[in-house]
Order: C-alpha cells, then structure tokens, then sequence
C-alpha cells in the first residue's frame, strides 16, 4: 500500500529542493541564537588548540630533537602547553556537545509539538486516505531522523569544516607550494560527495518509505488481531508483512552499497594518493637540500587530521542524506491544507446555538469530488422534536451527521442552526452545543471519571454522578471497587460494549448539549439493558433536537419526522404511521426486521 499522504510521487519526492529543505531546518535554530554562539565559539577554541598540538611537535623535534638542544626549562614549558591544550580541547569539547545536543533536542521537541498540533488541525478527509501507522511513522521515526541532522549538521559538519581551514592554515604556514598541492585534493572530496548524494537520496526516501508502511501494515494487523485470528488470516498478513519487509532490505542494501563505493574506499584511495604526492615531494626536496624531519612529521601529521573530519563528514553524509529526506516527509505533512472546516461567517459576534434547530437546505455532497453521496437534502428538525434517519447501507445516513457536525464542508446548500448558516459558527461552539453518541464509543486511558469529564475543569465530580446516574450508568459503576476512580485500558477494552456505551452516553450528557446526535446509539446494548437506556433516551430527547441515525426501526417509532434515504436521496418522509400507510421502502424494511408478510400481524 503506498502512502497517500505524499503530495507527490515518490520520484519527484526523492529529487525534492533538498536546499530548500535545509534552510526550513535551519530556521529552527533562530531562537536558540545565543547558545549556539556559545557552542561556536567554543568549537573554535576547541578546534584552535587541537591544531596547535603538532605545531608544537614541530618545534621541539626541528629546535631541541634534531639539534640536541635539552633545554629542561623550554621542554618544561612546551610539554606544559601540549598536555594543556588536550585538556582544554577535551573540556571544550565536552560543553560544546552538550550545548549542540541540547539545541538539537529542544528543535525536534518543536517540531513534533508542531506536527502533532497540524495533524489535530486536519479535516477527517485527510485521515479517509491516510494510514494511522504512516502518521505514527512520520511524528515518530522521521523526526528522530531530523535530530540526528541537527547535530551531525551543528556539530559534526561545522566543526570538521572549521579543523579543515585550520590544517590548511597551518599547511600553508610551513610550506606553500605543497599546501597548494594539497588543495587540488578538495575537487575530488567534493565530487565523492555529490555523487554519492545524487544517488543516495531515492534509495533513502524509499527506506523511509517501507519504514512507513510497515508501521501502517502493523498498526493495521494489531487493530484487527482479533478478525485476523477469526478469518484465519495470518498467512496472509504475514506474507504482506514480509513483502514490504523485503522492499525495504532492499532499498537499504542499494544503500549500503552506495556506502561501499562512495564512502571510506573512495576516499582512503584519495588520502593515499595524497600522502604518495607529500612522500615523493619531500624525497625529490631531498636530493637538492635539506629536509626538516618535523616539518615533515607536521605535514603527514596535518594529512591524517584533513582526512579524518572529511571521513566523518562522508559517514554523516548518510545521516545528513536522511534526515533531509525525513524533513521533506515531516514537512508534507506540515504544509497538507485539507485542514479542518472552521468558521468562514463575518458575523464578530460570534453567535450561539440556543434552541437548536436544524434546517438543511438542498444539500449535495461528495467525498471525492466526482460521485454524489447526498443529492439535495432538505428537511428541518425543530425545537424538541426528533428526526430519524434510516435507509439501507451507504444511503448517505452517516454523511448528513458529518455534513452536520462540520467535520467535512458541504458542496451545494446551506446548513443552518437556529437560522445562522454553520458556517457562521465557532468549531467550538459546534462541538460544546452538539452532543455526538457514536455507536462504537471510543474511551481514552484513564479512569472513568476522567473520561466522562475528558479535562473539562468545569464539570464538577457531582455533575458526573448526575450524567451517570441520567443515564442509567451509575448502577454498574458503583458497583465497581474504585467507583469512578475505576481504570480503563486502550479504547475501555477492560469494559463490555453495553458498558462503554453508557460511558459515552454520561460523556454526552455531562456538556449538557442543545442539539443531541445519535448513530445507532442502542446497537452494542443488551436487550434488558437497551429498555433502560431507552427511557435514558427519552430524557435526553427531551427539550433537545435530536438527529438519530437507525437501523432497528422499533427505536424510532416516537420520531416527529422520519426520513427514508436511499443512494443519497430522501425518498419518503413522514411519521411511523404514515411510512406504513405509504407501503414504500421503509413499510419493506419494516416487514424484513418483523419477519413477517404484513402489518396486520405486527399489530
């Protein structure tokens, strides 16, 4: 399955503006300025004294070695300044990590913040065509792939790039002709890196990729292990599972390989070519004068060092190469505008629902843009009166409730509530004034208390026992040995469905909506507990709009107006009795559900 959340195919994706990538990375840094100037200037210093060393091995072998010049005070004084400047560089070094590190930790902190903050932003369109485990994968991996760039980048990069002017520096110091030489070795270090950054990216985007579907294979697998284990599906899964599994062995060996080639070996060739070029000079220099042995010692010393920070920075190349390559798939995310309908009206007032009636106006709408799932709806719903909507799977039920609680925007017609067009009202409004009763409650981790309040500081412990007992949940609440100080684990899985749902229905109620919505709310209940929640249910209708969704017609039978909808068209309306009397699809639903020929026999 590939991941829909990428905004571009996965060539074009690989190929991105990595520049441009970079410099969006680079701008997190700007609120940390004044510890990375500390950072900065101490990896100079630290730098400063590591380059010193050999100048002073320089010294003491061309000015007291060579000569036989035992000077104890002189020795005393250079030994004193070697051992001082590994101790200072060691010092510096470590409270220059630390600050990196810190900086480093402190902007993946922002950005997962940010991306967790986008992805509550985003309208359910966008999760119709997103696998959980991608985004879990792209909050989680990639932007610990992020972190390993700041500081490979901050710390690793700069601070190589510093040593490297240094020794170039110091080369150019004891002789110029040859550093001159030793600069013609910088063409061929930046050519390894370019080709190995121009061949390498797709094989990470692809890594990252696998990784991606892999999460969402797994999240898939452990959210439905109990059909996976009743259909006996496990050789298939596991047979999906390895297959991208596979694909992404695959991409990493692409990877390794061009690890091989373009990394250590390609650049051992060079340093060896180089320290070849230092060798033949010094031996030609030889025959036509004399050869100091420490300038010598320095230049090869120099030569190791140049090598040494070109070889990290060609093995946190690959690091640099993916956390890019994450940053692209984190900030795809970040800039996806299918973001979640808000209030679109000019009224500043900020109106507010107070009675709670609905009217829809030739409503049409379309998930994908081509295909009509509701096609001009029109009806209103008044105040304390009970619409109900019925039909046959895919009818476009569940589309009028989602229309209705803003959470996709409508093509054609208006909404209106109280007569203010939906659009008109705050997200926030909509969500405290509209009760939504789904018919599989989700339940977070936490005890039951919590869940009902769900951090609303407002709702007082009283006004929970009031919603529960409301209700009809406080029976088996109290029951239990913590009351409703009672655990819950993921999704209230330690709880029965009938259960879950009367928690959900106490969640409702405690926000005290004016407009209530109900999605086959009595599904998951047991008869003998579905006649309490019955009248629960008649107590929460009461003074309320009520939209309710259902498939059993005996629970609607009280509905002011009940509206038949087939292939996303109203196609009959009316009262329980006067559905009946018009012998259409609703009076043929009615006698499936009885099991029976005619009405007669019901009654």
């Amino acid at each position: 399955m590939n991941d829909p959340t990428s905004a571009k195919p996965l060539e074009e994706l690989s190929q991105m503006n990595q520049w441009t990538v970079f410099k969006r990375l680079m701008a997190y840094t700007k609120m940390h300025k004044q510890r990375l100037a500390i950072a900065f200037s101490l990896l100079l210093v630290a730098t400063a004294a590591e380059l010193t060393g050999p100048l002073l091995v320089k010294t003491f072998i061309d000015d007291y070695l060579t000569p036989r010049i035992f000077d104890q005070k002189a020795l005393m004084i250079l030994s004193c300044s070697y051992i001082g400047l590994i101790l200072v560089s060691a010092a510096v070094n470590y409270i220059q990590f630390v600050l990196f590190q810190s900086v480093a930790l402190d902007i993946i902190q922002t950005l997962r913040v940010q991306v967790f903050s986008k992805v509550h932003s985003l309208g359910l369109k966008f999760f119709d065509r997103t696998p959980v485990g991608s985004l879990v994968s792209r909050i989680t991996n990639d932007t610990e792939a992020v972190k390993d760039l700041y500081v490979s980048v901050l710390s690793t990069f700069v601070q190589n790039i510093v040593v490297l002017i240094g020794i170039f520096g110091f080369m150019f110091y004891l002789n110029v002709k040859l550093a001159m030489f030793c600069l013609g070795i910088l063409p061929f270090i930046v050519s390894i890196m370019w080709l190995y950054r121009k061949y390498s990216s797709k094989s990470f985007y692809e890594m990252r990729e696998k990784l991606s579907q892999l999460n969402a294979k797994l999240n898939e697998s452990l959210q439905g292990m109990a059909i996976v284990q009743v259909f006996n599906q496990q050789k298939r899964l596991r047979k999906e599972f390895a297959d991208i599994n596979m694909e992404h062995n695959e991409a990493q060996m692409k990877n390794i390989k061009y690890n091989g080639l373009l990394l250590r070996p390609a650049v051992d060739l060079v340093y060896m070519l180089a320290l070849l070029l230092i060798l033949s000079f010094f031996g030609i220099k030889s025959f036509n004068s004399g050869v100091e042995i420490g300038v010598i010692y320095a230049f090869i010393n120099y030569l190791d060092r140049f090598f040494e920070p070109v070889n990290m920075m060609m093995m946190r190349l690959s690091i640099f190469q993916q956390a890019v390559v994450s940053a692209g798939r984190v900030f795809t995310i970040m800039d996806e505008t299918e973001i979640a309908p808000v209030k679109k009206g000019v009224d500043l007032n900020n109106p507010s629902i107070n009675d709670g009636k609905i009217e829809f106006r030739n409503v049409s709408f379309s998930y994908d843009g081509e295909t009509e799932v509701l096609k001009n709806i029109s009806f209103t719903a008044n105040l304390g009166q009970t619409v109900a909507l019925v039909g046959h799977t895919g009818s476009g039920k569940s589309s009028i409730i989602n229309l209705l609680m803003r959470f996709y925007e409508i093509n054609k017609g208006e909404i209106l509530i109280d007569d203010v067009p939906l659009s008109h009202f705050e997200n926030s409004e909509l969500r405290e004034k509209i009760g939504l009763v789904l018919q599989d409650p989700f339940l977070f981790v936490g005890d039951i208390a919590q869940n009902i309040r769900l951090y609303n500081k407002k709702i007082t412990d009283e006004e929970i026992k009031d919603a529960a007992r409301f209700v009809q949940a406080s029976g088996f609440i109290e029951r239990l040995p913590d009351q409703y100080g009672t655990e819950m684990g993921e999704r209230g899985s330690t709880f029965s469905s009938g259960q879950r749902q009367l928690i959900s229905f106490a969640r409702t109620m405690a926000f005290t909506p004016r407009v209530l919505i109900l999605d086959e709310a009595t599904a998951n209940i047991d008869t003998e507990t579905e006649e309490e929640i019955q009248l629960a249910l008649h107590k929460m209708r009461s003074g309320r709009t009520t939209i309710a969704i259902a498939h059993r017609l005996s629970t609607i039978q009280d509905a002011e107006l009940i509206l038949v909808l087939h292939k996303g068209e109203i196609v009959e309306r009316g009262t329980h009795q006067d559905l009946l009397r018009q012998r259409g699809l609703y009076h043929k639903m009615f006698l499936l559900q009885h099991g029976t020929d005619t009405i007669d026999e019901v009654s």
